[in-house]
């Protein structure tokens, strides 16, 4: 059964996704360990989970490259029962510019914590933050679990695939480690206290924050990179999941592990919506929700990104009891608040 005061270890637990997931972990009563290197996040999103949980969170700055940090965090804090591991670098298209950077940073850091688990001799939950890139252009939509793995489209998706092999292969000579590697589809939005949200550092790499931007007027105009893919408008096609639905179906794998319901030591589930959307659909729904027209304009393809991409869900609908509650545009709206109150 479930023990809520357990200690779970969120590693890049201020980026975006792994902050929304502390404050689902709180909520449900789990005990935090925030571990980041603020390399893509800020200090100030501890202040935000401050206000939104009335709650002091544990943070430790530690970068995850350093195997004896690593070590000594995880003697430190020996007392766990679970890890969720966020920490990595997550740009497709930087990681097309800077492939060795991701390399390093995506594998060494999931081999770290790996290694200093095994020395605990103990049994842990790891819940690996993965993505649907690993399958590549899928010959089939929407996607299921069950699509073949491809060759990966950029050194980011590549770095996906490597990851969740090193956890099969120590998961199968491990007796004390479970695992479940989580699919995510397209995460936007933030939370609706606009305490937290997506917090890019210099250029957004993603579409919503680039859309919030340039409807702000601190981006001149976005790139729609091209529209000539064979989609409905010729804009590529993605599955668009609110960032709090995704936050809620890592306590629902956390809950599957902690629980033992399922008999395999490693699952892996695809986290979506199971609807797809188009950039330029997309496009609408922030003018819907903001009142605002959008200033775009139609560039060249950009490399590393496919066609289309949306999720199969059944699978976490079924086996994990979890669904998706929130939609395109009630996302859209929660985006563009927290750009306004950043903004300010």
């Amino acid at each position: 059964m479930i023990n809520q005061s357990s200690k779970i270890i969120v590693t890049g637990g201020l980026g975006y996704i792994g902050s929304h997931t502390v404050v689902e972990l709180q909520s449900k009563g789990y005990q935090v360990v925030i571990v980041d290197n603020l390399s893509n996040s800020s200090i100030e999103v501890l202040n935000g989970l401050k206000n939104i949980t009335g709650k002091n969170i544990v943070f430790e700055n530690v970068d995850l490259k350093k195997s004896d940090l690593v070590t000594d965090l995880f003697e430190r804090h020996s007392d766990l029962s679970g890890v969720i591991h966020f920490a990595a670098s997550k740009a497709v298209g930087e990681s097309v510019e800077k492939p060795l950077d991701y390399y390093e940073n995506n594998i060494y850091s999931l081999v770290n914590v790996l290694k200093a688990l095994q020395k605990l001799n103990k049994s842990i939950n790891f819940i690996f933050s993965s993505s649907c890139t690993v399958y590549g252009q899928a010959e089939t939509l929407p996607i299921s679990e069950e699509e073949s793995i491809k060759k990966a489209e950029s050194p980011y998706g590549n770095t996906k695939q490597i990851c969740e092999e090193i956890i099969t292969d120590t998961v199968s000579s491990s007796k004390n480690l479970k695992a479940i590697s989580l699919r995510y589809f397209n995460p936007i939005g933030a939370h609706e206290s606009s305490e937290i949200g997506e917090l890019p550092l210099g250029i957004p790499q993603n579409l919503v924050p680039f859309i919030t931007q340039t409807g702000a007027g601190i981006r001149s105009e976005l790139i729609v990179f091209g529209d000539d893919y064979q989609t409905k408008d010729g804009t590529c096609v993605r599955d668009y999941i609110h960032v709090v639905d995704l936050a809620k179906a890592h306590i629902a794998a956390l809950t599957s592990l902690i629980n033992n319901t399922d008999s395999k030591n490693y699952e892996y589930y695809n986290i979506g919506t199971g609807r797809g959307t188009s950039i330029l659909q997309a496009i609408t729904s922030f003018e819907k929700v903001s009142k605002i027209k959008l200033k775009y304009k139609i560039g060249s393809r950009r490399i590393g990104d496919i066609t289309s991409a949306y999720a199969d869900t059944s699978k976490a609908n079924k086996k994990l009891n979890w669904t998706t509650k929130l939609t395109l545009d009630q996302a859209m709206e929660s985006a563009w608040k927290w750009q306004k109150k950043i903004s300010k």
